[in-house]
């Protein structure tokens, strides 16, 4: 039966792969939340795995065939988006194969960037038509708009991220994407962030009690009014807590200043001139599924969230009407 959003428009058909956290986090997340989309197939391949059980016993049809299984189940012909939750390696293989079905669009939220990158508060309006859309990476999504903030207000030469996360929230699919983390959150610093260069780093914190998730932003601009970027970090702050309550500042936004007679060297860039400008933010999970000090994992699973729901609005709910 399909069921209604409290718009009255029928609710958008979706399957996640990979039952791992992020993606039982994420199922949980549209069960509990969202009046656009119905979860209808959860996909693993550990029959055993927590998140293929839990999947039962909430109603939603499981499979541990992986994509082979979910192209074998009745509930596939009405499924429009499926969340890609395993990965990069893994999504390649699921791309390949979802290609055969253009009435399909995938939300990834591996590293693998296959389709153009994706930050909510910062680009999703120019990402609706694409067949396959990518989350970038934890790091990426709490600390991308960020950088967009300050390059809204001045040209951003430089941007360096420092993504510190709780050692026990980076499950077996994180450790073996730490590479394509850095490599793509980098990449993307840059094409949606607007720097002329980004950098990333990820620390794995094996602190207990395990800490919250920490983000640092490190950015190199020309000079610009202080108060103007200050402003318009704590405006892209609220726009992001619009779909993660629990990202917030740490402490107010510091500035420091470099003229031409004392240079700021950075090794592998050179010397710099300019602004530089601080921002340290902290991620609280909404504990759906996870503990609140996995805010890695649920500023994804908000993200890919959010994205799917407007996406299942303005291409499915829209060709409907």
């Amino acid at each position: 039966m399909t069921q209604t959003g409290s718009s009255g428009a029928a609710k958008v058909g979706c399957a996640i792969i990979g039952s791992g956290n992020i993606g039982t986090d994420l199922m949980i997340k549209i069960l509990r939340t969202s009046n656009i989309l119905e979860c209808k197939a959860m996909v693993g391949i550990d029959p055993d795995s927590d998140g293929l059980k839990r999947a039962r016993r909430m109603g939603v049809p499981a499979t541990h065939e992986g994509i082979d299984g979910l192209l074998k189940m009745p509930e596939f012909k009405n499924i429009r988006i499926v969340f890609d939750a395993t990965s990069a390696k893994a999504h390649f293989h699921h791309d390949a194969v979802l290609k055969d079905y253009p009435d399909k669009t995938l939300v990834d939220l591996t590293p693998a960037a296959i389709g153009p990158y994706t930050v909510p508060v910062v680009n999703m309006g120019d990402q609706l038509q694409a067949r396959n859309v990518n989350m970038v990476t934890c790091g990426g999504q709490a600390t991308i708009p960020i950088v967009a903030a300050v390059s809204r207000v001045a040209k951003v030469h430089y941007a360096e991220i420092v993504a510190s996360i709780s050692s026990r929230s980076a499950g077996p699919g994180t450790r073996a994407n730490i590479d394509e983390f850095t490599e793509t959150t980098s990449r993307a610093i840059e094409t949606v962030g607007g720097a002329g260069r980004g950098k990333a780093i990820i620390i794995l914190n094996p602190a207990e009690p395990p800490l919250l998730m920490r983000d640092t932003v490190f950015t190199l601009s020309d000079f610009a009014d202080e108060a103007e970027i200050e402003q318009s970090v704590e405006q892209m702050v609220k726009d992001v807590q619009s779909y993660v309550p629990g990202y917030r500042l740490k402490q107010k936004v510091q500035f420091e200043r470099f003229g031409s007679n004392r240079p700021l060297k950075i090794p592998g860039y050179g010397e710099f001139s300019g602004l530089k400008t601080s921002v340290f933010l902290e991620v609280e999970g909404a504990a759906h599924y996870l503990p609140a000090y996995a805010g890695n994992l649920d500023i994804m699973t908000s993200a890919a969230m959010g994205t799917g729901e407007r996406i299942a609005q303005l291409k499915y709910q829209a060709q409907a009407a």
